[in-house]
Formats: structure tokens, sequence, C-alpha cells
């Protein structure tokens, strides 16, 4: 019989997606969730078991018979789930690759807090760092950069764009997951995940808007600090998405990877970014 797997953060964006892929391939859920009422509400298998990753007892409680975690929680709380796991349960954890990032903020932070307490541990297990990931229901990247599109037929990018970024689907965000779970892990590791090719962001954002059906936005060159004033501004315009000034400053900065480890260790071969936009954009009855 197929062993289980306890995912916690089930009922999030990245968790349903990973979830709908196992159990597609008849692999028993385990839901670890704050609200059993959404995790209801996606339609999927499994008794779904409170569990907060700031509560110990109820952590492990929720853990107490796992040998297959997948943790989808923020990378910060790895030191909790790490004290919650049972021993000799494997572990897959999410971290991301805001840890390189030029402008250190909490979230890149606590990726890196995260990753050390996994690699100063012994356990058996890999924390995967994806891109940014699209695709998902209700994701904020792009489609909230359509959104944007929608309103502004000029796009105003520092650098004119040109810095680069390498998005993964999230249905290749959870194959990853799905091959790492199976793989043996004799020591921890930290492993990037990423899209097939990097690309400059400016075509980047082209091809989003030809995915979501708009016109082909003007890029127009412009100066950074300006951009990251006026993005103060947007959290007070109903009309357009927020968009935080830590968001400008990093396309000033190459988000491009080399997926050769991640190809070679989890077999896993990204699809393309016009594959990924056609599968987020497609209509409704299509999907």
């Amino acid at each position: 019989m197929t062993e289980s797997v306890h995912v916690i953060g089930a009922s999030g964006r990245t968790g349903l997606a990973l979830c709908r892929i196992l159990q597609a391939d008849s692999v028993p859920v385990v839901p670890l969730v704050q609200s059993p009422e959404k995790w209801a509400a996606a339609g999927l298998r499994g008794d779904p078991r409170r569990a907060d990753v700031t509560d110990p007892e109820l952590l492990r409680a929720a853990l107490s018979d796992a040998t297959r975690i997948v943790s989808c929680a923020h990378a910060r709380h790895t030191e909790a789930i790490l004290a919650a796991a049972p021993r000799f349960a494997r572990l897959v954890l999410l971290g991301s690759t805001r840890k390189f990032t030029q402008w250190p903020d909490e979230h890149g932070n606590g990726v890196l807090q995260g990753e050390a307490a996994l690699l100063a541990s012994d356990r058996s297990g890999v924390m995967l760092h994806p891109t940014m990931i699209y695709g998902a229901e209700g994701e904020n990247n792009v489609q909230r950069l359509a959104a944007l599109l929608r309103k502004l037929r000029v796009l105003p990018l520092p650098g004119s764009g040109r810095f680069r970024v390498q998005p993964i689907h999230v249905s290749d965000v959870a194959r990853c997951i799905r091959s790492a779970l199976d793989r043996s892990w004799p020591d921890p590791e930290s492993l990037v995940i990423a899209g097939p090719d990097p690309v400059a962001y400016a075509d980047f954002v082209c091809a989003v808007a030809a995915a979501a059906g708009l016109k082909r936005p003007l890029v127009l060159p412009f100066p950074a600090a300006p951009l990251i004033w006026a993005a103060r501004l947007t959290r007070n315009v109903k009309s357009l998405p927020t968009v935080e000034p830590a968001e400008i400053r990093r396309l000033l900065e190459d988000k491009a990877f080399d997926i050769g480890p991640m190809v070679a260790k989890l077999g896993v071969r990204p699809i393309s970014l016009q594959e990924g936009l056609a599968l987020t954009f497609r209509p409704p009855q299509d999907a």
C-alpha cells in the first residue's frame, strides 16, 4: 500500500495543486490545515487535520503518524516542523529563490533561516526553492500583472525590463515535490526549481499580455526611483492592483538559474512559459 503524504498547508494555492496531483496518482493525502472548511470547499478527498505551525502541540499531534511530509508553509517555520515531525519521516519543504535577492527582507531572511535549520539537521529531506510560481488558482503573479495591463497600455519599467525572470508553473512545482517524495535523501539538501529558460522581464510582460488576450503593451524605460515612489500610491488607488516598492527594486536583478540539478535529481523537465500561460488563461469551460 502506498504511504500517505501529510501536507502542511494543503488548502493553499500550491498545496491544493500538489494534493490534486497526488490523488490523481492514487497517493493518500493527509491534509493539515487551519480551516477544515476551506479544504472541504476544494472538493478533494481526505479527512483534514487541524494544524498550525505556530502551535507545537497541535502540529506534533497532526504529524504523529507521518512518514512523508510536505510543507507548503513559509520556510521560516522549518525549525518548528523539524521539532514536531517524527524522527524518520522524509521531509520536502518549500523555500524560495528570494533568498538570493540583493535587497534582503523578512521573506528572504526567513527562507535562509529555514534552509540553515534543515541543512544543520540530520534529517532526510530537501528544501525546494522555486522561482516565481504562476498558474495556481488565485495566484497574484501573472494574473495580477494581467489585471494591471488591462488598465495600462504603456508600462514603465526600470532598466527597460531587460533583467531576466524564470517563472515556474505551479504544476511543475507539484511534480518536483512529487518526485522529491519518492527520492532518498541520505543527507538534507537544498535545490532550486525553475522554469525552462530565463526571459527578459519585458518579454515576459508581453507574453502575459498575449496569453490574456490583451494588446501588446508599450514598454517605456523609466528610472527606478520615481517608480518606487509611484508604487506606494497604488495602495490608495482601488482601480489598480497594489504594487509594492520592493517589487520594483527586484526588477533590477537577474533571476535566472541553472535547472540542470533539478532535472538530474528530480527528473522534471518544466513546461514552456507559453504552455504554462496558455493553461493559466484558458477559459473556465476548458479547465
